[in-house]
């Protein structure tokens, strides 16, 4: 049987609101706007696009993208607009972690929100691109369909929301065999890997991943963590600690306790030198001022590469 634990230290508010989405939004849109527009060579090229099919209009969703005719004969109750398959778009699908790992954090910044602010960046771009954007959650032993590919801005916040949601109700399953991301994705997509690679045993998720790139297009991008372990000075001389992936207790020296940061990068670095030997390309985000531009620009790059294969 299956069994829902609440992650304790955190909740909802100390996460991603409403109002930080509109602010990602906003963010978004500029850098957007900065990357494709004024000295840069358009990305967009070919012959249009087709029709692939009608749904409710959204807000956010372009004037231009409005069916007058269906509309009519709905009486503009829902007011219905075309979607498009264009050969400038993409289906990006977001696996974010929500291992227990990034509910470490100090001073209501738990890991967690720089993966959930990274969620809406990706999903806010994608919706500026009228690309289909879904969501994916994992941790060591599970991986689960969030949110499925859909178009529009509020489906968009709706992945933002449910990866939240996902984090803060986790599903554990106890049985039953293991999914993994190749079985949940039926069409090529996008798919940016968000986590802080925390984990017990990485060389398994990064085999898969390395697997997974040969259909699809993979990266990573690793949240900088060692700001989550930066521990105040302690006169105790030993600390008994909890680690929160394994379950088990160990007492360590305070001075142990301090050289935790130091092991974080470390242990990034690593898996970064193991990604880029299994092929994989990846991101290291931190919580700095280029945190958009870093992933908006990193976003289009791989958009322009795809447009060249």
């Amino acid at each position: 049987m299956g069994r829902t634990e609440r992650l304790v230290g955190i909740d909802a508010n100390t996460l991603v609101s409403r109002s930080d989405i509109s602010n990602v939004e906003l963010v978004v849109v500029r850098r957007m706007q900065e990357f494709t527009l004024g000295t840069h060579q358009s990305m967009f090229h070919g012959s249009g696009h087709d029709v692939a099919g009608t749904r409710d209009w959204q807000p956010g969703d372009r004037l231009s993208n409005i069916d007058w005719a269906q509309s009519t004969l709905t009486n503009f109750s829902p007011v219905v607009a075309r979607e498009f398959d264009q050969e400038s778009t993409a289906q990006v699908v977001i696996a974010a972690d929500v291992s227990a790992s990034t509910q470490c954090g100090i001073a209501n910044e738990p890991i967690a929100k720089v993966v959930a602010m990274a969620v809406a960046t990706f999903a806010m771009a994608a919706s500026f691109f009228q690309d289909s954007v879904g969501l994916l959650t994992f941790n060591r032993d599970t991986r689960e369909i969030a949110v499925p590919p859909k178009v529009g801005r509020n489906h968009a916040i709706h992945c933002v929301e449910a990866y939240q949601e996902h984090l803060l109700e986790k599903k554990l399953e106890d049985s039953g065999p293991k999914q993994n991301f190749d079985g949940l994705l039926r069409k090529r997509s996008l798919v940016p890997i968000v986590s802080d690679f925390l984990l017990e045993d990485p060389d398994l998720l990064l085999t898969e991943l390395a697997d997974l790139n040969t259909a699809h297009d993979v990266f990573l991008v690793m949240i900088d963590s060692a700001f989550a372990f930066e521990f105040p000075k302690l006169s105790a001389g030993w600390v008994e600690g909890y680690d929160v992936e394994t379950g088990r207790n160990q007492v360590i020296s305070s001075t142990d306790l301090h050289q935790i940061p130091d092991r974080v990068r470390g242990w990034q670095n690593a898996i970064e030198q193991a990604a880029h030997y299994r092929g994989l390309e990846i991101v290291r985000l931190d919580r700095g001022q280029q945190f958009y531009d870093t992933l908006v620009s990193f976003l289009l790059n791989r958009k322009q590469m795809r447009r060249q294969t």
